[in-house]
């Protein structure tokens, strides 16, 4: 096991009582399933989430009568028309993302009884140090204990809920899911929920163990289990998707989504729990442990137990450094729980979920937030978990480069503003405002020259980084047009998500060549020739492009305030 050289007293986030809200239950992940806790003592929810239920299929990311539409729109930007400009964009619009979708709960129910608890004894918290959810409270002189953790090895969510009195614990436990599905119990105690519907199906299995002769299990037919007079029991939650990847529509898949839980679980059989939770704080530990940080010599804390929110109330008075620290490593852990080596990227909300229909598809967006989820990677010492981020860009580069064939006739590969699951390129629906960025994978590929500079990686450099730099700089180059005073432009070129008022007071977003636009390609350029560099590539034609062009880029713009001016005029930002 991984030694702990990290103090990890101050590393919990603690709540005296039980979730009120989704946002108030604590995660776990392995990258792939997620749980969020919510530690209630007369009924135990855990909501579940696999990264790889979507809606949808593999789509069609081109428009054939784009080409028309952007050039009626670049001749209303260079007749100064931007409202118009910006109306006009609307036909550069594609169709929406797919959406992150929710896997189901667990849930369990307690005796009646247990309302009398004692509130006083209540403790919910996250212990970063093992990434585990534990939950403790007295029943008159019984305390009962929950720990939850999501294994990355073994690729399974495991419980444990045990009494320090014998044969103290009785429950019912059960899954459900928003999502139709259908559920099957079993005499091995296991309990099977497969989605029903069209898509991308789903199977998850909750296996149950109780401590040995002790205890009895009742399997009802409404495919409940219950536990009656045990000390302890284990709960394994593992799932199965036919997701394979985004170029191949799931009702191709030949995959027996259950059967690869049974067997699984059939794997799993040979560990106890203990010899589950030291593999999973081996793995965790490995990561988690390569980085600590000291604010302060001494914390301000006591033994007492407090609840984290107290600790934000407080800090306007107090200070106390070792919050900043625990939120510093709560970001590392949010991270290494829902991005590992052969998973899907971060999206718009981690992987935890608890909609049929989350806010903005719970999509990854390019036009930041992808990027943010993956900022502290490199600087927090957790290079592995961009992994997934690079398998996503290899994805977006295939269905990027029919996208910027067919909509602008460039060559190379281009990313709007939103994507999917299944590597959605086009522009996403609606207002140009937001829909209308193509510099979704540009910015992303600066991830890949960051990547090289930290790890010196030069195989990754070659292998992985350049081929997608290089297709990214084609299409860079034929977005790129000559404009006024002979300097290269991008038209139409919009700041994500801004608008300002045109000369003649329109609102509009259609210009050219925003400050986010160059700043953008600025860096790309100077990225690949560096890359170039390392690889002996500089004397390639296209990188001799890419000198040439650098210096006819459209230069930053300088307010009459001394500011840098989003756009080439001095607009105001609605």
């Amino acid at each position: 096991m991984a030694e702990n050289n990290i103090p990890n007293s101050n590393l919990k986030v603690r709540f005296s009582g039980e979730a009120r809200h989704w946002t108030d239950a604590l995660p776990i992940g392995n990258g792939r399933l997620g749980g969020m806790v919510w530690g209630g003592v007369l009924s135990e929810t855990i909501n579940l989430n696999d990264d790889t239920l979507w809606t949808g299929s593999p789509g069609n990311y081109t428009n054939p009568d784009a080409p028309k539409a952007l050039s009626e729109v670049r001749k209303l930007v260079n007749d100064g028309k931007y409202g118009e400009a910006t109306t006009s964009a609307v036909k550069l619009s594609g169709e929406g993302s797919n959406a992150y979708q929710l896997l189901g709960d667990i849930n369990f129910k307690f005796h009646e009884t247990d309302v009398e608890y004692d509130e006083t004894t209540y403790r919910r918290e996250l212990d970063l140090d093992t990434a585990t959810v534990k939950v403790t409270y007295l029943i008159g002189e019984v305390e009962f204990t929950r720990q939850h953790f999501a294994s990355y090895p073994d690729q399974v969510i495991v419980s444990k809920i045990s009494g320090n009195k014998s044969r103290s614990l009785s429950f019912t436990v059960f899954l459900d899911s928003k999502i139709p599905h259908r559920t099957s119990a079993n005499a091995q105690n296991q309990i099977v929920m497969e989605k029903t519907e069209d898509g991308i199906k789903f199977s998850a299995v909750l296996d149950l163990r109780i401590s040995d002769g002790i205890g009895t299990i009742t399997v009802f037919e409404d495919n409940k289990i219950k536990v009656e007079g045990c000390d302890w029991a284990v709960i394994l939650l593992v799932a199965s998707s036919s997701f394979e990847d985004p170029f191949t529509n799931p009702s191709d898949s030949k995959k027996d989504t259950t059967i690869d839980c049974l067997n699984n679980l059939e794997q799993l059989k040979r560990y106890s729990f203990e010899q589950l939770y030291s593999r999973h704080l081996d793995d965790y530990r490995n990561l988690f442990h390569r980085v600590s940080i000291n604010l302060s010599k001494s914390s301000t804390l006591t033994d007492s137990y407090v609840p984290t929110s107290d600790r934000i109330k407080s800090f306007k008075t107090d200070e106390d450094p070792s919050l900043i620290e625990l939120l510093f490593q709560y970001g590392r852990y949010l991270l290494i729980s829902c991005s590992r080596p052969g998973t899907q990227p971060a999206n718009l909300q981690g992987i935890w979920n608890d909609k049929v229909y989350p806010p903005w598809d719970g999509a990854p967006h390019l036009n930041i937030n992808l990027q943010m989820n993956y900022w502290h990677s490199l600087p927090c010492n957790l290079h592995e978990c961009q992994e997934p981020l690079f398998d996503f860009i290899k994805n977006l580069s295939v269905n990027g480069s029919k996208t910027a064939k067919v909509n602008y006739e460039a060559n190379g590969w281009v990313v709007h503003q939103v994507s999917d699951i299944w590597a959605k390129t086009s522009p996403d629906r609606g207002e140009a405002v937001w829909a209308l960025w193509p510099m979704g994978g540009a910015w992303l590929c600066t991830h890949l020259w960051e990547h090289y500079s930290y790890t010196m990686n030069k195989e990754f450099l070659a292998k992985i980084a350049y081929p997608l730099l290089e297709g990214c700089v084609w299409f860079l180059l034929d977005w790129l047009i000559e404009g006024k005073d002979e300097y290269l432009q991008t038209n139409p070129s919009t700041s994500p998500e801004h608008m300002f008022t045109a000369p003649d007071g329109q609102p509009a977003s259609v210009g050219y060549s925003t400050t986010m636009d160059m700043s953008i390609i600025k860096e790309v350029f100077s990225a690949i020739i560096s890359a170039a560099q390392v690889l002996g590539k500089s004397e390639d034609d296209l990188i001799k492009k890419v000198v040439e062009s650098q210096s006819k880029l459209y230069p930053t713009q300088i307010a009459k305030d001394g500011s840098i001016m989003e756009w080439v005029y001095e607009y105001y930002r609605i």
